[in-house]
């Protein structure tokens, strides 16, 4: 077949990740361009085979969340995330904890995984997660050493749909003819980059949602003409997010040593939170101007000193959001009348020592035609994302032109859709754990 141009192909496979199924997975395969997919020898997104993964899982690292050394970085040291991404919730089938049997089932393909793709944004990185509805399904409670309250609303505006399904997988690649067949590999549709699912996850447990998103600088340009961006293609095409600047500077975010638990049977794990937060950027867009929007996306001061250039890649790899600016938030309500979404976020998201609290893995979604973000965040214990978004809130600010959703950060143009509270444990608890598994304390 005759090759699609760049920007045809591009949108042809966030079409297909986001639709799903064998019929899309055959269409990506079928698209030609970089050699010859439908044979096998190439694939739609780099033209080459995908990597096998390894012969034995359990010589995988123990920590699921453990991404920063599978994927590349950029000029500045900034972690770049694979460009496809698919959200899978899940409901374990049948009432009361899991028997060996689901649990058996849950490992296995999880393994399959392992084995088909290499664990690398050019294979496959992924994660499963477990809620605490799940938890719930047991006599035991969670360790001390765990946190994972219920999700709830985080602010007195917002009503969020709770997701209270009892696992999260997380499926994430370069490559989106390898998202979607891991998607259908896991539901026992077709095999895992050459390998057979001998038993696949769908088994044990009931698919109850799928989300899907993008990252990547240039990649909401191509896709905004959605619900929620006004027309005239105003997101620049240097931004890898629809609000039109960078966003997970090195600088600005915990390792993933910080936000791994410490101690207790599921050390080596980690909590995640993930919210789905709807965009509205026509006043974004159109009544605000640049200056006014690098103010509520930074601080006053970065647009008063012109610190941001284009979509922020001269920032490096830090915000510039200084303890100075952090300061100022009450100073910059009086004097400019708002107030930066950074500069209110990083007042609660450092220790005592400066570390900082959160590793946050966003990615923007058109999932029912909707400008979107997924907000995956990680962090050792969920009080301190709560303690952040607080902050965000920017309840405390005291000034007449400073609303609570007005001239107050980015609060006037999101509106959170969904949020879930997930316990990530490490590999060798990920298939359907007890609290308290045995043999550890």
């Amino acid at each position: 077949m005759t090759p699609l141009p760049d920007e045809s192909r591009r949108e042809f496979l966030k079409a297909a990740v986001a639709a799903g199924g064998v019929s899309a997975l055959s269409a990506c395969l079928d698209l030609g361009g970089d050699g010859d997919p439908a044979d096998g020898s190439s694939t739609p997104t780099t033209g080459g085979p995908v990597p096998d993964g390894v012969d034995d899982p359990a010589s995988l690292p123990d920590r699921q969340h453990g991404w920063n050394d599978l994927v590349p970085t950029d000029d500045y040291g900034n972690t770049v995330l694979p460009r496809h991404q698919v959200l899978l919730y899940l409901t374990l089938d049948g009432s009361g904890p899991p028997d060996g049997s689901a649990r058996e089932t849950v490992e296995s393909a999880l393994a399959t995984l392992d084995r088909a793709y290499e664990r690398s944004n050019e294979g496959l990185i992924h994660s499963i997660g477990y809620s605490p509805a799940y938890f719930d399904r047991f006599d035991e409670s969670l360790p001390p050493s765990v946190n994972l309250p219920a999700p709830r609303s985080l602010s007195s505006f917002e009503d969020p749909d709770l997701d209270e399904q009892d696992a999260l997988i997380h499926l994430a690649s370069d490559r989106a003819d390898v998202v979607l067949e891991a998607d259908e590999a896991l539901r026992g549709n077709v095999e895992a980059n050459g390998i057979a699912v001998e038993t696949p996850l769908t088994d044990a447990m009931t698919v109850d949602d799928r989300r899907t998103g993008f990252i990547g600088d240039g990649m909401p340009a191509e896709r905004q003409d959605v619900n929620g961006v006004p027309d005239g293609d105003p997101v620049p095409e240097e931004s890898p997010l629809f609000m039109g600047f960078v966003a997970g500077f090195a600088g600005n975010q915990a390792s993933e040593d910080y936000v791994t638990i410490g101690e207790g049977p599921f050390a080596g794990g980690t909590t995640k939170h993930v919210a789905n937060i709807r965009q509205r950027l026509e006043d974004w867009y159109v009544e605000q101007d640049f200056e006014e929007r690098v103010m509520e996306m930074f601080s006053p001061t970065h647009a008063e000193e012109g610190m941001v250039e284009g979509a922020g890649h001269n920032l490096g790899d830090h915000s510039g959001v200084t303890d100075e600016i952090m300061d100022r938030v009450a100073d910059d309500a009086r004097e400019h009348g708002r107030v930066g979404h950074a500069q209110k976020a990083a007042r609660a998201n450092r220790d005592e020592d400066g570390n900082v609290l959160l590793l946050r893995r966003h990615f923007e979604s058109t999932d029912d035609d909707v400008a979107s973000l997924h907000f995956p965040s990680l962090q050792r214990d969920l009080a301190q994302f709560e303690r952040v978004r607080e902050a965000m809130n920017g309840s405390d600010i005291d000034s007449p032109a400073v609303k609570q959703r007005v001239n107050n950060g980015i609060l006037e143009y999101i509106f959170v859709k969904h949020r879930g509270n997930f316990l990530v444990p490490p590999r060798r608890h990920r298939a359907l754990p007890t609290p308290r598994p045995e043999g550890e304390t």
